[in-house]
């Protein structure tokens, strides 16, 4: 088993000051391409996860991605002939910001060189610049705001950009049969992101946002409870379907349409942030026919069974939902796969040698990390594909491929995976 401790909260200015100076120090070995040799210390992989908050019911698939992938990793002889180890760290959400400052200040103070998260765009856009001036490569499992294309030479993700979900959702929208579409949007990165790339796709099928459009000024902040008069303004515009981007947000929302009667079937839209289930929260068939998205592909049974299996013997509990876990597990194993090309654990090692692993530059295809190693060695370039399906990372650290599934809601109230659209990032 994996090695990990929880990030602690609360350190003093002193400490961070120190901290600094450290990663400082840390960030003038280079690997890969550079002139001098990358750091051979033990690779420390730190999370910054939702364990609480808005997003708290992606985290444990989250977490069981990465443990699953440092636990594999260690049993095919680690990286540079050193075990892995976690660090793991709760993001929170946008309501509270301070949760994840402190978490990126705690991973770096105890010297993680690779980062996995934060789930929340708008979270990771609070901490990349923190991440970045450490040193320390930062990989997202689930970030899809355009804004972090290109954010930094230390960020990367294993999701695509909203440009590849809001297509998706967009057309399904329109081959609803829908030309009139109100969106109620949380008001941060994600969800003016993911709106603005649905709205482009609508209008580019002829269809009609009517509420929550782009520069319309009706989003919602975090954490918002009462949705009594967005829901009134909503249904005013007479839509005829409706797109939620919303996180927690979304059970007040949904049971402020059940009281005004809206119809969800077929005619309603969820995103990756609100797409799971709500067996116990809502009368069997509220949700019935409702239609989500999920960027990444559905994972094999035998590799959820895995996750399930490692969240199992490490967190006392089963797993209710997979969103992001192949997406997690990627992230570890080309951070990985960078280190041993690169000959270095450190996060500039990594961040120069990640591209070329993914398959940026073709290669020997590999599935696993062990394959990886093997032919790194063997003296061949490499191309990972991975649990997730994406496409190599290109010159903005974007997957350039990816895979949206699409789920349908059942009258359990249970989201249940229909079919994968895989869509490409425009050059």
């Amino acid at each position: 088993m994996i090695r990990r401790s929880t990030a602690a909260r609360g350190l003093a200015i002193a400490a961070v000051l120190s901290v600094g100076l450290a990663a400082c120090s840390t960030t003038t070995e280079t690997g890969g391409d550079g002139d001098s040799a990358g750091s051979q210390d033990p690779l420390i992989v730190g999370t910054i996860l939702p364990l609480t908050g808005t997003l708290a019911f992606l985290g444990p698939p989250e977490v069981a991605g990465v443990g699953l992938a440092i636990d594999d990793i260690n049993a095919a002889g680690g990286v540079l002939g050193n075990d892995v180890t976690m660090e793991q760290g709760d993001s929170g959400d946008t309501t509270d910001t301070s949760v994840a400052q402190q978490t990126a200040t705690d991973l770096i103070s105890k010297g993680a060189q690779v980062v996995i998260g934060a789930a929340s765009s708008a979270v990771s856009l609070n901490v990349v610049d923190q991440f970045t001036e450490a040193g320390v490569m930062q990989i997202s499992p689930a970030n899809t705001a355009t804004d972090l294309s290109g954010a930094s030479e230390f960020f990367t993700r294993t999701a695509p950009p909203d440009t590849v979900q809001g297509a998706a959702l967009g057309s399904l929208v329109l081959d609803g049969g829908h030309q009139k579409v109100a969106m109620i949007v949380q008001d941060e990165a994600y969800g003016t992101g993911l709106r603005d790339n649905i709205q482009q796709a609508v209008e580019a099928g002829g269809g009609e946002v009517v509420y929550g459009a782009t520069g319309a000024g009706d989003e919602f902040p975090p954490g918002e409870s009462n949705f009594s008069s967005i829901v009134t303004d909503a249904l005013a515009s007479k839509p005829d379907a409706i797109a939620v981007i919303a996180f927690e947000e979304t059970k007040a929302i949904v049971s402020e349409l059940t009281s005004q009667n809206w119809d969800f079937n077929g005619t309603t839209y969820f995103c990756d942030g609100n797409t799971a289930s709500y067996e116990p929260d809502f009368d069997p068939g509220t949700l019935e026919g409702v239609v989500g998205t999920i960027p990444g592909a559905q994972a094999p049974d035998d590799f959820k069974d895995r996750l399930n299996t490692w969240y199992e013997e490490n967190e006392g509990e089963e797993l209710s939902d997979y969103s992001y876990g192949p997406e997690s597990y990627d992230a570890v194993v080309l951070a990985a796969l960078a280190a041993v090309r690169g000959d270095g654990t450190d996060g500039a090692t990594v961040s120069e040698n990640i591209k070329a692993v993914s398959g940026a530059d073709g290669g020997t295809e590999v599935t696993t990390f062990e394959e990886g190693v093997a032919a790194l060695e063997a003296g061949d370039e490499i191309h990972y594909v991975g649990q997730s399906g994406v496409g190599p990372l290109n010159d903005q650290n974007d997957p350039t491929s990816a895979f949206i599934g699409v789920y349908k809601y059942d009258k359990n109230n249970v989201n249940v995976f229909e079919r994968s659209i895989e869509g490409k990032v425009a050059e």
